[in-house]
């Protein structure tokens, strides 16, 4: 484990391996937090909360790994742990020894500071929370660590006994702790009022501060960036704003926040155009889905769908976007939906490798027929390949054309159930491809699987290209009723080739497996087209 110290004017500290981990349903290995430091090392943090070595195992395993596993350019690491206990001294307390072995340069205390959590939670005195903090402090800071102090839920302690709370951050700043991050913990905080509190704890102390949010009111980074115009200097935050609850402040959106909007250059030259790469490489650690919609880094954080917006931003992307998304590494996209015109769909074309721009037929054309199958339940937003399709199927003046790499004659499904309860499904599917007709005959778990199996089954030996085809994912959606009983059904697949670049195609029908078929046939020729296939 090596890294240089960092630039100790602004502090950005992470807290995705601890306070984020807390998040419901996110459990992470200690390989997995070792790729996840290595990824916020990259974007240029400043330091990196490992976890709380001696309480958890886990986070002691990786503290020792860490020593020669992760090769730090920019952040150092921190290791979290508790104050003394009361009574004890702080030498031959076991998890104040954890933290003095744990070979992290950086400790992070958490310390009461709320009068009634002291007495209700800690069950002892004032006078004796402040002699842990104190003692603490002073004996990791004699053992060579530098020491920052999180004063736990600092604000409401504030309300409860605004001199105990001021006496906390007095009391570790003479100790020897370099910053004292005040926490709201329970995420309650207003912005105009948590900066309020920020402004009178500087005055009156004069100690270095840093901040810790919350997300409960949705007010984390905004609360962080104002704790910040009100003097702190040292910020906290986790990766996708993981953590309990609603979360925690999400540092990827402080981050851009300060550099872009406040003019404040908090981590290294470059590292903020691998925002968006960065934020999304995390996720598939954590196995969490992306938040499309995510600020800054979500695949829709600049996604245009309404006509009105396509046509200016067809003049100027600025006047519909806060940034250039290529700052923070992102794209900015074109939806295609009944909402669309013809800007939308010519910038869409655009991105797609269509130029419209001198066919006002065909785009005409491309208009009228997306805002015909969206009503009749389509939707194309989702479905950029099922669209880039239907651009290619109108760009003949009769709107006739249509990719064919082959001709499907028919196709069922059978369903069997036998007699042991097992359910087997079996398709067919008769086709001709490059002149020659195929049947062909795939059993699967399910008549959909069935049905691409067959499919490919029939059209491999013609393109083997389609043996690496993948369904990745299947969504199903059951529209608005239309006669009686019955409703329409859409149906969304993902497919890939392993490329890493997975395409979706949509269906739709009153029935569901024929819809299913739609958006397999299309996931099918436009792998081939993918290949270099041309229809013919």
């Amino acid at each position: 484990m090596t890294s240089t110290v960092p630039d100790d004017s602004f502090h950005v500290y992470d807290t995705t391996l601890r306070d984020g981990a807390q998040q419901e349903g996110l459990n992470l290995t200690v390989a997995d937090k070792l790729a996840i430091a290595s990824h916020l090392d990259g974007l240029g943090v400043g330091y990196i909360e490992g976890g709380w070595p001696g309480a958890i195992p886990k986070d002691t395993e990786f503290f020792r790994r860490a020593q020669r596993e992760l090769e730090l350019k920019h952040a150092q690491l921190a290791a979290f742990g508790a104050t003394r206990r009361p009574g004890a001294k702080a030498p031959d307390d076991p998890q104040v020894a954890a933290l003095r072995e744990s070979g992290a340069p950086v400790v992070t205390l958490v310390a009461k500071s709320h009068d009634r959590h002291v007495r209700l939670a800690l069950r002892t005195t004032l006078e004796e929370n402040l002699a842990m903090i104190r003692e603490t402090v002073e004996h990791l800071r004699a053992n060579g660590q530098r020491v920052f102090l999180d004063a736990e839920h600092f604000f409401d302690g504030y309300r409860s006994d605004a001199a105990y709370a001021l006496e906390v951050v007095r009391t570790a700043v003479t100790a020897g702790a370099e910053v004292v991050a005040l926490c709201d913990t329970n995420g309650g905080m207003m912005p105009n009022e948590l900066g309020d509190v920020v402004t009178a704890v500087a005055a009156a102390t004069g100690a270095r501060l840093g901040i810790h949010c919350h997300d409960d009111t949705a007010c984390a980074v905004a609360n962080t960036l104002v704790a910040v115009d009100a003097g702190v200097t040292h910020v906290q935050g986790t990766a996708n704003g993981y953590g309990e609850r609603a979360g925690n402040a999400n540092l990827f959106s402080v981050v851009a926040g300060l550099q872009l909007k406040k003019g404040r250059p908090v981590v290294p030259d470059g590292c903020l155009g691998e925002l968006t790469r960065i934020a999304h490489s995390i996720s598939e650690v954590t196995n969490v889905t992306p938040n499309g919609h995510q600020p800054y880094v979500g695949v829709s954080a600049f996604a245009h769908k309404a006509g009105l917006h396509a046509s200016a931003v067809k003049v100027d992307p600025m006047l519909y976007q806060h940034i250039d998304p290529a700052l923070v590494g992102n794209d900015m996209r074109m939806l295609v939906s009944d909402m669309a015109g013809r800007a939308s769909v010519e910038l869409k074309g655009k991105e797609l490798g269509y130029d419209l721009s001198g066919d006002k037929a065909a785009l005409g054309r491309v208009v009228d027929r997306v805002k015909e199958l969206e009503a009749r339940g389509y939707t194309f937003e989702a479905a950029d390949a099922s669209f880039e399709l239907l651009l290619r199927g109108q760009l003949d003046p009769d709107g006739e054309t249509r990719d064919r790499h082959f001709e499907v004659e028919s196709w069922r499904v059978i369903i069997e159930r036998r007699k042991d309860g097992e359910l087997v499904s079996e398709a067919t599917v008769k086709l001709t491809a490059k002149g020659e007709r195929v049947v062909a005959t795939g059993e699967g778990n399910g008549p959909v699987n069935a049905l691409d199996k067959a499919l490919r089954i029939a059209l491999e030996r013609t393109y083997p290209e389609l043996a690496s085809l993948e369904l990745a994912d299947y969504k199903v959606r059951i529209l608005e009723g239309t006669h009686g009983t019955g409703a329409v059904t859409r149906v969304l697949i993902e497919s890939d080739d392993g490329t890493g670049r997975p395409w979706n195609t949509v269906g739709v029908d009153e029935n569901i497996i024929a819809a299913s078929w739609q958006a397999l046939e299309e996931a099918v020729t436009y792998c081939l087209l993918r290949s270099g296939h041309q229809p013919g």
